[in-house]
């Protein structure tokens, strides 16, 4: 390190290389994930050359080295953590929640719709209208009720009985 700070370049590119095996168990030392290692490593490496000129050539390189590796790593476990506790790993959040802009997502919710409407249709005509007034057009249940000529009642038995029997259809249930 004193040859690098004197300037001499193949000396600090050696050095760093040759830090990396003592960056590496640092960081393992400390509980960094394996997957997370090499981040620690390049944070370090980093900070090395920022403060390279910190550097006591009277004192213990692996020592320095160490210190400054030592605080990467538990700057990342802090990192991770904060990180692990907002977010939710969910093998399959992508699948239920595809990206807005992707086309095959767009086209699941087309043949999804067109699904829908398929079974709507085939339901009794109180419970379609009840569903198309109450559910899809979402009018309240007065409106509906003038809408329809229905009393209200009959409304929510209907809109009862469609989405069960909805529920029913796209559930396979008998």
């Amino acid at each position: 390190m004193a040859a690098a700070q004197a300037g001499d370049r193949v000396a600090y590119e050696k050095l760093l290389a040759d830090s990396i095996p003592l960056i590496r168990a640092a960081a393992r030392r400390q509980g960094v994930a394996r997957d997370h290692v090499d981040d620690v490593v390049q944070e370090t490496l980093i900070t090395v050359h920022r403060v390279r000129h910190t550097y006591d050539p009277s004192r213990s390189y692996e020592a320095w080295l160490n210190a400054i590796a030592s605080r990467r790593a538990i700057d990342a476990l802090r990192s991770r953590g904060r990180r692990d506790s907002r977010e939710l790993h969910d093998a399959f959040a992508l699948d239920r929640h595809p990206d807005v802009d992707d086309a095959s997502a767009a086209s699941e919710r087309q043949q999804d719709a067109q699904r829908l409407r398929a079974a709507i249709d085939e339901l009794p005509q109180g419970q379609r209208e009840a569903l198309e007034q109450l559910g899809l057009r979402e009018r309240t249940l007065a409106e509906a009720a003038e809408q329809t000529g229905r009393s209200t009642g009959s409304l929510k038995v209907n809109l009862h009985r469609g989405l069960k029997s909805l529920r029913r259809h796209f559930n396979r249930e008998p």
